[in-house]
Parts: C-alpha cells; sequence; structure tokens
C-alpha cells in the first residue's frame, strides 16, 4: 500500500513541496514580527533619545505607548500558540 500511494501521489510532489516551503517562509517571517527583542531595544534608545535630550517627553510618551501596544500584541500572540 505505500509505495503504491506513494506512486499515485508523485505528481502532486511539487504542490506540497511548495506549499512546506510557503509554510516554513511564514513561520519565519512570524518568528521575526513577534520577536520582542527589537521592541526592546527600541524602548531603551528611546529613553536614551529622551536623555540626551533629542526627543522631548510628549515624542517620548507618544512613542513609547506604540511600542508598549506591540509588545501587548506579542504577548496576546504567544498566548495563543500551543
Amino acid at each position: 500500500m505505500g509505495i503504491l500511494t506513494y506512486l499515485l501521489t508523485l505528481p502532486v510532489a511539487p504542490v506540497r513541496a511548495v506549499t512546506w516551503v510557503a509554510q516554513r517562509v511564514v513561520d519565519q517571517a512570524e518568528a521575526e514580527y513577534y520577536d520582542p527583542a527589537p521592541i526592546w531595544r527600541g524602548l531603551a534608545e528611546l529613553e536614551q533619545q529622551l536623555l540626551r535630550g533629542e526627543i522631548d517627553q510628549e515624542t517620548f510618551d507618544r512613542h513609547e505607548d506604540e511600542l508598549l501596544n506591540r509588545l501587548e500584541e506579542i504577548a496576546a500572540f504567544r498566548q495563543q500558540l500551543p
């Protein structure tokens, strides 16, 4: 039965290969998008900019809120994973 199934499904092998590659690309993109490390680095850099006087408190608060919202999104996504 194994060899028969293999022979009958051989014509769709390229489709399975493309599907597998596409899934690996999606997995890698999600891993990069939902990685909190760049957000933490962004928060640290933002604080340094504030301390150096490069940005004002209002700008800091606005960007900090955006980055913290992003961290919340990442946390919510990670909680959904099995």
